[in-house]
């Protein structure tokens, strides 16, 4: 008669090979073009805060401290308004975003973006309390007054704005500990999600 052309048996894969596979979740496998440049923007400069902010508590009135130092406010104005940018963003573009891997992940990307708006707010708001007038970049925002301070709002700002910049610190460095650890794990879908030039 004639040859039958047999198909090759299927191998399913060992059980202890499935569980070492990472876990990806349903759905989108990038983050969308807008969110991860608005996320390296302000990688950027958030990374300038934290140095800036370094170099005044450790070498104040250094020549790198007098170079760093009169950008701090404006470059926390910017990164106020970026961040109201980006939670716009993440509210309308939810559907096109990954998946948390965790419950964990979540909480840690909220504590993030609770810290963003908190801590330039709480500066503005020890700005405002100062009477100092306050231009960003030139724009007039605050025009200032005469008289005493509003306490209140100067002794807020001078109690956690610096503090909270701390924390902040360390959940950046927790951040992307974490990312490296997923990648050391052989779970590079992680970093491919806010890769620069991933996807569309």
């Amino acid at each position: 008669g004639l040859p039958t052309n047999k198909l090759p048996p299927t191998r399913s894969l060992p059980m202890n090979t499935l569980s070492t596979l990472p876990h990806i979740p349903d759905g989108p496998r990038v983050y969308p073009r807008a969110a991860r440049a608005l996320h390296w923007l302000m990688a950027l400069g958030i990374i300038w805060m934290l140095c800036s902010a370094c170099v005044h508590a450790l070498a104040e009135k250094s020549a790198l401290d007098q170079f760093m130092w009169p950008t701090h406010k404006h470059v926390g104005i910017v990164l106020l308004v970026l961040v109201v940018i980006r939670i716009v963003l993440a509210l309308v573009q939810q559907a096109r975003r990954p998946r948390a891997t965790s419950t964990a992940a979540k909480l840690g990307h909220a504590a993030l973006y609770a810290l963003m708006l908190a801590i330039p707010l709480i500066g503005l708001l020890r700005q405002i309390g100062s009477g100092r007038a306050f231009s960003p970049l030139g724009v007039p925002l605050i025009p200032g007054f005469e008289g005493p301070k509003i306490d209140w709002m100067v002794d807020l700002g001078s109690a956690l704005h610096g503090e909270l910049g701390w924390v902040l610190l360390v959940l950046v460095l927790g951040h992307v500990g974490m990312v490296l650890l997923h990648h050391f794990k052989g779970e590079r879908h992680i970093w491919q999600r806010m890769k620069p030039g991933s996807g569309h």
